[in-house]
């Protein structure tokens, strides 16, 4: 198995992709968007490579799936991952998506349930509650894309322009999901950031709900340069159906509030300021 690095903004790099690529290659598995920091990948791009080298392409959309446009046959996917809760259907259920023709191993063998791929029981339920939620978010996506892009900006600049400091992860503009904002903020942990915003109402993370227990800095951050203590000062903004105008505006009056009182507090951020102003002195001979 090869994994590929990603850049400072989380992007894989299309020649290190072809490079890796060798006779025995018979998958490549890329992550539609970064559920971390946003990072929407050349997915067309990546499966025309796979398409033309013979090799099965599989992308795990949960990010994605109800949020983006995706069009399989268009960007070449072959196999494509999704996940009910993440577009407002059932949690518990989820989708693998296989181009007909691609031959894949029985999961669970015995019944003959999902053309035999996995026996046992469906949950219906969950089916049925699938397939309406992603009914809807298509009907809806086009909007939404546009709203939570306008919602998504409005956030970043406010908080790039009104705290000091701060750095947003991933990239910016269409290259990144409309719904996500994640920003280090220089010289304060970002476990407490999310306790005084929880206090405030605003429930935001500080790393991928997967990882929720670990006090490790995210993997994420890391993989994109970041060195720990700057992981460490981060948080993720997720917007959705149900944030409006108002709620950007109320994170972007209390955030530099609670952001200044942990940077009071903090040894590190001391630290800091102090090296900021021996950079500045200068010595006149």
């Amino acid at each position: 198995m090869t994994y590929l690095p990603v850049d400072s903004e989380g992007f894989i790099n299309i020649e290190d992709l072809k490079n890796a690529i060798t006779e025995k290659t018979i998958l490549v598995s890329i992550m539609f968007a970064n559920n971390e920091i946003g990072t929407i990948e050349p997915i067309s791009e990546i499966g025309k490579i796979c398409r033309e080298e013979g090799i099965y392409f599989h992308t795990d959309a949960v990010q994605a799936v109800g949020h983006l446009p995706i069009d399989v046959k268009l960007m070449n996917i072959d196999l494509l991952s999704m996940s009910g809760h993440k577009f407002y259907g059932p949690k518990g259920v989820g989708v693998l998506y296989i181009k007909r023709g691609v031959k894949i191993e029985n999961l669970i063998h015995g019944g003959s349930q999902e053309k035999g791929k996995r026996s046992g029981t469906e949950n219906v339920p969950g089916i049925i509650g699938l397939g309406k939620a992603i009914e809807i978010a298509q009907s809806e996506q086009d909007f939404e894309i546009k709203r939570l892009t306008t919602l998504r900006d409005r956030l970043i600049n406010g908080i790039l322009d009104e705290i000091p400091n701060t750095k947003l992860n991933g990239p910016v503009g269409d290259l990144r999901l409309p719904n996500n904002v994640n920003i280090s903020f220089l010289g304060v942990e970002g476990e407490t950031l999310l306790f005084d915003l929880e206090d405030a109402g605003v429930f935001v993370s500080t790393g991928s709900a997967c990882a929720s227990g670990s006090l490790e800095p995210s993997h994420v951050l890391l993989s994109i340069g970041l060195p720990h203590e700057v992981a460490h000062g981060s948080i993720r903004m997720t917007l959705g159906l149900n944030t409006k105008e108002k709620d950007v505006d109320y994170v972007l009056e209390v955030l530099p509030k609670i952001v200044e009182k942990r940077r009071s507090m903090s040894p590190l951020w001391s630290e800091i300021v102090s090296k900021e102003e021996k950079t500045s002195c200068t010595v006149k001979r």
